[in-house]
């Protein structure tokens, strides 16, 4: 039986250890002071990366922010007294009735130094929107509606703002024109909109252009030949779809084919305040947070508004009614008008005792009690 050896411990190669005074002959120990080292470094180096990608995107967006609040805060100062744009974040609940928000729309030619009677109201609108159901109708009134002016004598109701503006009625020419729009309609503004010329021009210059189908029952479309060159000459739009600047929107809302060699419009004032309609829902339809935000966009919308418009609106209040008309879908903002009112015409001609040709509600002169009703019911 051959006896087993007793182990013996693994030899060194003395040579290589005191050559080079490490021994070579054991596994390396790893450098865990080198590795932790290292990965610090990465993680700074990554860090780093990430900051600088994080700046290249944010920078812009700054840049963006503060040219906003720029052009923000200059029309703000103009149109409601204050240069503060937080101002704006600052909400409060708009003023209502039964849930709708009625904003009165009133158009003027004050801007315009050559128009005869440019304190007559032209362009008359409600724009009612229901805040819970997300719906909302406008409606036209027109000019030349025989009407009590209180203080004043009965006239077209074009001339109560006129009359209460040199006649300093309370609340001025808005005010008056307020009280008669309560007392014969039925409807309570809760805010107002006084709109020059220009404002609707320079806001569809400033989107770029607004789409708007022409459908007159003349298959030729539309043609008013006056305008003069610098208004943009004769309005002609065959029928169909066209995309209008500022100059052509213009003159569509004020064309009413009055003049001889027009075409196109066989109601006049009616078929105006339609055209007028129908940019005013081009316009909204074209308002979107993108274009908003936009400031090579926003700026000139903000400067049409504020060179434009008189409104008693407060900043506060700006916020919550761009959401609410952002929220009513266009089509869902129906047109309204009081010659044909669901198929029912509650107008009437009629000739003043000055021999003005004027329009009276067809239940008789200053009986507004069937148009009354017929507005409680427009809750499309």
């Amino acid at each position: 039986m051959f006896k087993k050896k007793p182990s013996q411990p693994p030899k060194y190669n003395i040579h290589r250890t005191l050559s080079s005074g490490v021994d070579r002959s054991r596994p390396a120990a790893k450098n865990l002071d080198g590795k932790a080292q290292k990965t610090k470094k990465q993680w700074f180096k990554r860090k780093r990366t990430y900051l600088l990608l994080f700046l290249i995107l944010i920078t812009p967006l700054i840049v963006i922010g503060i040219w906003d609040l720029r052009n923000f805060s200059a029309a703000s100062s103009k149109l409601f007294g204050s240069g503060n744009p937080i101002g704006v974040l600052a909400t409060k609940p708009l003023d209502d009735k039964n849930d709708r928000v009625n904003i009165l729309l009133i158009g003027y030619s004050a801007d315009d130094p050559d128009h005869g009677g440019a304190l007559l109201t032209d362009s008359i609108m409600i724009l009612s929107m229901d805040k819970d159901k997300k719906t909302g109708y406008t409606l036209s009134i027109p000019r030349d509606l025989y009407v009590d002016i209180p203080g004043y004598k009965k006239a077209k109701i074009n001339e109560a703002y006129q009359a209460g503006e040199r006649n300093d009625s309370p609340g001025g020419g808005v005010g008056l024109l307020r009280k008669v729009i309560s007392e014969n309609f039925g409807i309570e503004a809760h805010y107002y909109f006084l709109i020059d010329y220009a404002a609707v021009r320079d806001t569809v210059d400033a989107l770029g252009g607004v789409n708007v189908t022409i459908d007159s029952p003349d298959k030729r479309g539309i043609y008013d030949p006056n305008f003069q060159p610098d208004e943009g000459g004769p309005l002609k739009l065959s029928n169909g779809r066209h995309e209008l600047d500022g100059q052509t929107a213009l003159r569509l809302t004020r064309a009413r084919g009055s003049t001889f060699g027009s075409y196109g419009f066989p109601q006049s004032d009616f078929n105006r305040t339609q055209n007028q309609q129908a940019v005013l829902n081009a316009i909204k339809s074209q308002l979107n947070w993108t274009l908003i935000l936009d400031p090579r966009t926003n700026g000139k919308i903000f400067d049409a508004a504020a060179e434009n418009l008189v409104t008693d609106l407060e900043l506060s209040e700006l916020l919550p009614l761009y959401r609410l008309v952002n929220a009513v879908p266009s089509d869902k903002l129906k047109p309204a008008a009081l010659n044909n009112l669901k198929g029912v015409n509650l107008l009437t001609g009629y000739r003043t005792p000055s021999g003005q040709a004027a329009i009276i509600p067809a239940a008789g002169i200053s009986d507004f009690s069937q148009i009354k009703k017929a507005i409680i019911k427009l809750n499309f």
